[in-house]
């Protein structure tokens, strides 16, 4: 299975767990996917009184650099420890 397929089974399957993830755990796997398929961030960060937004922007800020290709990675390897972890 070539790495595109499998990011997106993962993206598909995580959607798909028993239990809600973690806040903290939504967020790095947004910034991996943001990251995996935009690249680098494009966009202003949302002004003060978006609390959600800001965080969502933090997340994929912090993955600026990153290639596609192992944001790809690291989003199947961490959506694969929350598949295991709260089972499907």
């Amino acid at each position: 299975m070539s790495l595109q397929a499998e990011f997106e089974k993962i993206a598909d399957d995580v959607k798909k767990v028993k239990t809600r993830p973690t806040d903290q755990e939504l967020l790095e796997l947004y910034g991996l996917y943001k990251q995996a398929v935009v690249g680098d961030i494009n966009t202003d960060r949302p002004g003060m009184m978006d609390v959600k937004g800001k965080a969502k922007w933090d997340a994929w800020n912090s993955r600026k650099g990153t290639s596609k290709d192992d944001a790809m990675s690291a989003y199947v390897t961490l959506g694969k420890e929350i598949i295991g972890k709260y089972g499907m």
